[in-house]
């Protein structure tokens, strides 16, 4: 066993992983881009929600270059990131009741957004009630899940409900349970998580849709330009001006 052989490993299962999720979802990707492109031209707004290292992938398309303005990242504090202390905080937070039904009562959410849950597992207390709580205020869920975790594991939610049952459009990552490709003799537990690597590229796969469907509609997609290129600012500045009542992470 050789270092190299096993990062070769871990690529090898990654793009296996990516390849399953083009193939075998496109129809969902498609779906939840037309749905993020609707909203858009019909005026709501875009947020995206995920819980300990499932909020990188929602940080990633918020405030973005090559990104869609208009998405904001909903958060709830002590759960976005591994920067609480202690960080077993954020994972016991997600299993409380009733807190996405706080936050999301003080947050700018209305009927006609739409909103992206992210949540490896779709088991925890936390993104179920999200998503629950959103459809009642008319909110539109995107749930992006590892459908499998519904089918091995108990949900912690009083209803026994998860992420998946409560959603307009479900994008299924296909991670297997426990969230590690590869096992070698001598490392006593599973490693090599891929979720953030497959999940980043779902969400990067429906803002390229959105866009494109936007342009197919002759509506310019209200993208944001790399600040470090000639002109990104300013370009910056426009679609910020232009849509700012719908934009909640500048002041």
């Amino acid at each position: 066993m050789t270092d190299g052989t096993l990062a070769g490993e871990f690529f090898d299962a990654a793009i296996g992983l990516l390849q399953q999720v083009r193939d075998e979802g496109a129809d969902a990707i498609t779906a939840a881009g037309t749905l993020l492109a609707d909203t858009v031209q019909g005026g709501g707004r875009l947020f995206a929600f995920g819980a300990g290292h499932s909020s990188l992938p929602a940080q990633d398309v918020v405030y973005r270059a090559g990104g869609l303005a208009l998405m904001n990242l909903l958060t709830v504090p002590g759960v976005v990131g591994v920067d609480v202390m202690p960080a077993t905080l954020g994972s016991a937070l997600e299993r409380v009741d009733g807190l996405a039904s706080a936050v999301l009562g003080t947050s700018p959410l209305r009927a006609g957004d739409t909103l992206v849950i992210i949540s490896l597992s779709g088991r925890n207390a936390l993104p179920v009630e999200m998503a629950m709580s959103a459809r009642a205020l008319g909110v539109k869920v995107v749930g992006l899940t590892s459908v499998a975790y519904a089918e091995e594991t108990k949900s912690r939610h009083v209803s026994g409900t998860y992420l998946r049952d409560h959603c307009d459009i479900v994008l299924d990552s296909r991670i297997a349970v426990g969230d590690a490709e590869l096992t070698a003799p001598g490392i006593p537990a599973p490693f090599a998580p891929a979720s953030t690597v497959v999940t980043s590229a779902i969400m990067q796969a429906v803002v390229a849709t959105a866009a494109g469907i936007l342009a197919d509609r002759g509506i310019e997609p209200p993208l944001l330009r790399s600040g470090n290129v000639d002109g990104g600012h300013e370009w910056n500045t426009r679609v910020m001006e232009q849509y700012r009542d719908r934009i909640f992470y500048r002041p």
